[in-house]
């Protein structure tokens, strides 16, 4: 069997297609969607993430608008700059670039921000809405996760699935997700036992350790939909996955590239959320 792709720059561009007759609509009503993102420090990762954030929400009509805070930078005063942007009509949607420095808060950088306002779906108000499977803004990976399986058409309802990572980002919300679709959800971690006996009865898969080709093709259900979220870099300075995809796509249905398959639809999600945020906070406030 060889499995079918899901390519996730496809389907990306689609929704940004959409995205942007969105924005022109907002636009024509004299609203035009406002995008806050915090920088803390110089982290070359996080640099890459912002500046794709912003050139996708100029490549979209979204207004961006980016603080780079030096990375000494006193809690109480990113707290201040939350707040104050808590409190600007034009400004729909606060992203706090993580990771933070050390000397940072993380669980209070979060909470500050207005949940109206969270587009991460961090908050949790916002996690607390998904739990109970009624999501509000959802974190953008997981959002980005379940629109590549409805672009396959595949029917949730029912299956097995299994999610590799617990986290707060991805793991917990997938989740959540899959539940509210009806799936049978079994979450694993560090500590699971007999891990590919688990996975071996997986329909869907989603993986999310951060360690290259963790999962190999003998763990794989045969006909499986795989979502690997992981990325990697190789000391080849090659790109990989959780998965090891070569071995995978010769027994699973459907598998997500690495790079090119998750990756695209995270920030594309970010835009959806942004619009979102946009269309709740506009209604109150006209």
């Amino acid at each position: 069997m060889t499995a079918q792709i899901i390519d996730g720059k496809i389907v990306a561009k689609t929704l940004r297609e959409k995205i942007k007759e969105k924005v022109k609509a907002y636009q024509e009503k004299g609203i035009v969607p406002g995008l806050a993102v915090i920088l803390v420090g110089k982290d070359p990762a996080s640099q890459i993430y912002v500046r794709k954030k912003a050139e996708a929400c100029q490549e979209c009509g979204i207004k961006s608008e980016v603080f780079n805070l030096d990375e000494t930078t006193a809690e109480k005063d990113v707290l201040a700059l939350i707040e104050s942007l808590n409190q600007r009509r034009d400004i729909h949607g606060i992203l706090v670039q993580l990771p933070l420095p050390g000397h940072l808060n993380a669980k209070a950088v979060i909470e500050a921000i207005n949940p109206a306002k969270d587009v991460d779906g961090l908050h949790p108000l916002n996690m607390g809405k998904l739990l109970a499977g009624n999501p509000a803004l959802i974190p953008c990976t997981p959002y980005g996760c379940m629109k590549l399986i409805e672009s396959t058409a595949y029917a949730i309802r029912g299956k097995n699935a299994v999610v590799i990572g617990r986290s707060d980002l991805v793991g917990k919300p997938i989740a959540a997700l899959l539940l509210k679709e009806n799936a049978t959800v079994t979450i694993c971690h560090s500590h699971t036992q007999n891990l590919a006996e688990i996975t071996g009865k997986a329909d869907i898969l989603v993986v999310a350790v951060g360690k290259p080709h963790f999962i190999t093709g003998e763990m794989i259900k045969p006909g499986a939909l795989v979502l690997d979220v992981g990325i990697n870099r190789l000391s080849t300075g090659k790109i990989t996955g959780d998965v090891d995809f070569s071995a995978a796509a010769e027994i699973a249905g459907w598998i997500t590239p690495v790079p090119g398959g998750v990756g695209p639809m995270t920030i594309t999600m970010l835009l959806e959320n942004t619009l979102e945020a946009t269309y709740e906070q506009e209604n109150i406030l006209h």
